[in-house]
């Protein structure tokens, strides 16, 4: 029987090609774009990587070609992608174009009524990572619910999923909703945007059922058996491919103690915790902050360096291993732990001291039918 977990397959490709062609992403097909948006007053949701292979980005390109845009809308990190994870996003003026950036990562995560007015057409343009937790998808589901309640049309230029060949992890209960989780989808989902858009639509996961007027711009010599390299960092602590890889693992520990490297030049490229030393031989230096104050001083953390790791595929193993080995368990985890793993099935699992063959068994029917519903709205082949 076909198993779905852990899917690896591995290619001889080369950054952005694929069997020996080019991979086009949605933004150099210009061609079926700027037509449906000539003469209209446009807005553009986008970041620092919605940018052609010739680094050219999208907003610069389309004011040269005369077209109008009203506004720019952010996701988590900013429009040039430099805040930190978390970090409040305010509305403001872009310095170099002068058009009105609208936040969707500060006071509202979603376009408000006013934001859209006079706005006829909108273009999604943001390089995923393909992990439930990475919050440009959270941002993309709120976009096309405020386009779908004004009846505005939204255009996705499509990107491939440089995770895209494999899924795998605990798909999400949505009693543990949140913007870090919106949809039952597993922790590595395997599809490009524009998949994944087609998929909040068509399975009517936006509020009451609503749907969007959804046009995807999709990609030209692209298959999920394709490894794709980003030609930018998505977000700041994810620096390279290896920190991508190891991403969906490690950025669970931000529900427990354990550090992830933040603050160091290899974030998610390291695990530890000053409690763990004499376990482990490896250490690292990362900045914290003194209560309340922004007084910096460092920490020294004992655990593993992952710079080498050959692990390109989700596991818990990591999380089992330190939760097994950090000396105040009681203190391990908190609170957001399980909106990140998404099924509290498998945080009890954990702290029962479970393999992770045993946890597996708790998700895999659940992924089996998830896999059912993802064939429905993919749009290139496995």
């Amino acid at each position: 029987m076909k198993s779905y977990i852990g899917i690896l397959i591995v290619l001889c490709c080369i950054k952005f090609y694929a069997i020996g062609q080019e991979i086009i992403t949605g933004i150099e097909r210009t061609e079926e774009y700027l037509p449906l948006i000539k003469s209209k007053n446009v807005g553009v949701v986008c970041n620092h990587s919605a940018i052609f292979k010739n680094r050219t980005h999208l907003v610069d390109s389309l004011l040269k070609l005369n077209v109008k845009i009203s506004k720019i809308f952010a996701p988590e990190h900013g429009f040039r992608g430099e805040a930190n994870a978390g970090e409040w996003i305010s509305s403001t003026i872009d310095e170099k174009t002068g058009l009105p950036i609208i936040s969707l990562y500060g006071k509202s995560k979603k376009p408000e009524v006013n934001d859209l007015k006079d706005i006829e057409i909108i273009i999604f343009d943001i390089q995923d990572v393909g992990v439930r937790f990475y919050t440009y998808i959270s941002t993309l589901h709120y976009i096309m619910e405020a386009c779908a309640e004004s009846n505005i049309p939204l255009i996705v230029l499509d990107r491939p999923n440089p995770l895209g060949f494999y899924v795998d992890g605990p798909v999400l209960d949505t009693t543990h909703r949140s913007f870090v989780g919106m949809h039952p989808v597993p922790i590595v989902y395997g599809m490009t945007i524009g998949e994944y858009a087609q998929m909040i639509n068509g399975e009517k996961w936006l509020k009451k059922g609503i749907q969007c007027n959804l046009i995807v711009i999709g990609l030209k010599n692209y298959t999920h058996r394709t490894r794709y390299v980003l030609p930018v960092k998505p977000s700041p602590s994810l620096v390279n491919m290896q920190s991508i890889y190891l991403y969906p693992s490690l950025c669970l520990f931000e529900g427990t103690v354990i550090s992830v490297a933040r603050g160091t030049d290899f974030p998610f490229q390291a695990i530890g915790h000053p409690f763990l030393k004499g376990k482990y031989n490896f250490s690292f230096e990362v900045p914290a902050t003194l209560g309340n104050k922004k007084v910096l001083y460092t920490k020294t953390c004992y655990g593993l360096d992952l710079r080498e790791s050959k692990d390109t595929t989700f596991t818990l193993n990591y999380v089992i291993e330190f939760y097994k080995n950090y000396p105040k368990k009681n203190e391990f985890f908190n609170s957001f732990f399980i909106k990140l793993i998404g099924d509290k099935r498998v945080y009890e699992a954990i702290k029962q001291g479970k393999s992770e063959s045993e946890i597996r068994q708790i998700w895999q029917k659940d992924l089996e039918k998830f896999m059912k519903v993802r064939e429905k709205y993919l749009l290139y082949a496995n």
